[in-house]
């Protein structure tokens, strides 16, 4: 175990991103079409074929899922991955055709100082290309891919991982890309809110506060004169190798969106466009309700600790004025 998504056989995970633009993509690329589902919770919230997962709908499996900066230009980035699926012969299969099944979501990464003035197309669609062809079951955590211009209210954001086991072998992993209008911190650190559910020191391995006060419960939200209160949104994918119904995936996506609560503080605001989408391989039967359950709990708990990973694991980015890292504030 990597503690990394790929810890699910058949997932891997490529990131593309452009430092000047301060902006990037992650493509997350399944060996063989994954059952899949999506809760969206945010206000505000921007996603590509959310509707072909409605649970009325005919398409049962994905061929991969496209996670982007660029706030709506970024959805451009499903159509890369979908072009380079298509140049190795994957998709839904319509007679002759083939066509990749790519949903995605999109966090607003604009306003990070970063350089957006792109010309007529932005770049999003060759970022997901470069992302899709670069997947493999290693890829590095932080200011890389989606999460590269990630901010949260007070912290760099980033890009993180984390898996577990359940009790009887069923394995769940998620990645989230991490752009809250929140906080991922106890008050201004160096307490995670997710540090009940810490594994062997993951992110930093400080624990929870002794004392609660009114300043560490306050609101901390974006909207400073340089960052904007709408530059938000967490974007992320629960994957599990149990087999599953699109209507199990639907309610495993649910349970994970939790996660989201245990790690960001305050979460799915009105400007946040908080998207989890859930992805099974379907290589091991379950209990439909004792051994779901117990799957999503794991769920909404790797998906919290890769939120945590995701702000611990960030640099920051090179521009006057933008926000210090955790590590810049607290070390290792």
């Amino acid at each position: 175990m990597k503690n990394l998504l790929t810890d699910i056989a058949g997932v891997r995970v490529g990131h593309a991103h452009d430092e000047k633009l301060a902006s990037g993509a992650t493509a997350i690329v399944f060996d063989q079409p994954a059952v899949a589902a999506i809760d969206v919770r945010g206000g505000g919230p921007g996603t590509r074929e959310d509707a072909l997962l409605d649970l009325a709908n005919t398409v049962e499996r994905v061929d991969a899922i496209a996670l982007s900066g660029g706030s709506a230009f970024g959805l451009e980035t499903g159509g890369g991955v979908q072009a380079w699926l298509a140049e190795q012969g994957r998709g839904f299969r319509v007679r002759e055709a083939l066509i990749p099944i790519v949903p995605g979501a999109i966090l607003f990464d604009l306003l990070n100082g970063g350089d957006k003035a792109w010309g007529r197309f932005p770049p999003y669609r060759d970022l997901g290309y470069a992302a899709a062809a670069s997947a493999g079951t290693d890829f590095a955590l932080g200011s890389v891919g989606a999460g590269l211009g990630a901010t949260t209210a007070n912290f760099k954001g980033g890009l993180g991982s984390a898996s577990a086991v359940t009790s009887n072998g069923i394995k769940v992993a998620a990645i989230a890309a991490v752009n809250a209008v929140g906080s991922v911190t106890v008050g201004d650190g160096p307490w995670f809110w997710a540090a009940p559910f810490e594994v062997g020191g993951e992110f930093g391995g400080r624990g929870l506060p002794d004392t609660f006060t009114d300043d560490m419960l306050k609101m901390r939200i974006k909207g400073g004169p340089a960052p904007s209160e709408r530059e938000n949104t967490t974007i992320g994918l629960v994957v599990t190798d149990a087999t599953l119904t699109k209507a199990q995936a639907k309610r495993l996506a649910m349970i994970g969106q939790t996660g989201f609560a245990r790690a960001i503080y305050p979460v799915h605001a009105p400007t946040d466009g908080d998207v989890l989408f859930a992805a099974a391989t379907c290589e091991k039967p379950i209990d439909p309700i004792v051994g779901l359950t117990e799957v999503g709990m794991v769920a909404a708990n790797v998906v919290a600790r890769a939120i945590a990973r995701g702000v611990y694991s960030a640099t920051a980015l090179p521009f006057t004025g933008a926000l210090a890292s955790w590590k810049d504030r607290f070390g290792s």
